[in-house]
């Protein structure tokens, strides 16, 4: 639609709404109604089987998003039914790999940010999402390390990520680590990454419920990296380095 050189008004009727379009100014109409207060209530749930949940479905192939999510959602299915029970799990799968392979924002902080918005509204969920976002990106991960029925029973080694980004993250890993992006050690290290999302979201979540959450990171924090042009100049040589830096000899080192 464009408007006439004298601005005058014009309507465009759509399945959704009516928009009116007057000089500069619009004003929309919707037609669709939302519900203003949801059934859904946060239960508390178990961090430690969450770790585990969130592992399994990760390398059981539902992609970490789906696993974050359903380790948290999930459990209020299994010990309460409805309405969580109803929620399409399938759903969540479209996050894995930064959200359908597009290796953007992580999928298990996307899981866990989708759980959070199942609760709380745009000010409490930003704030939580904030908290556990900037705990991801300032802690040396993956920590956990399955007891039993670990796909890779090795060390997998730790780095601070310093993004939400999956290919960021991971470039960070395989040059801290020196081991490829494309390798088993790398999967099995986004799979425990995702079961330390899960607990973590669970500590939040619950200290939310409990009345006792105290915000930790700065409220004006926020991804750093806006612009490839002007990205961190270390991280660029870091990620460059990542295809040339010489893989060690790796030998497995079995769990005590």
């Amino acid at each position: 639609m464009t408007l006439s050189s004298e601005n005058t008004m014009q309507e465009v009727v759509a399945p959704t709404g009516v928009v009116t379009i007057a000089g500069r100014k619009a004003k929309i109409t919707l037609e669709t109604t939302f519900p203003d207060s949801p059934a859904w209530q946060p239960h508390p749930v178990d961090p430690e089987k969450a770790e585990r949940m969130a592992y399994d479905g990760c390398i059981g192939g539902y992609g970490c998003c789906y696993a974050a999510f359903y380790s948290i959602i999930g459990q209020m299915a299994e010990k309460h039914g409805a309405p969580y029970k109803d929620f399409p799990f399938h759903a969540m799968k479209a996050g894995r790999s930064g959200i359908g392979g597009w290796k953007s924002t992580c999928g298990a902080l996307v899981g866990a940010a989708f759980a959070y918005g199942l609760f709380y509204e745009k000010k409490e969920h930003n704030e939580l999402v904030r908290e556990l976002f900037h705990w991801h990106d300032t802690t040396a991960l993956p920590v956990y390390r399955p007891k039993t029925n670990c796909k890779l029973d090795v060390d997998i080694p730790s780095s601070i990520s310093g993004s939400v980004l999956c290919t960021a993250s991971k470039a960070r890993w395989a040059y801290a680590s020196g081991f490829p992006i494309k390798s088993k050690e790398c999967s099995e290290r986004c799979a425990r990454l995702t079961a330390d999302v899960a607990r973590k979201a669970i500590e939040i979540l619950h200290a939310k419920m409990d009345g006792t959450f105290v915000a930790t990171a700065d409220k004006n924090a926020g991804m750093k990296c806006d612009d490839c042009d002007n990205c961190d100049s270390s991280f660029k040589e870091e990620a460059a380095s990542v295809i040339i830096v010489k893989q060690p000899e790796y030998r497995s080192v079995k769990a005590s």
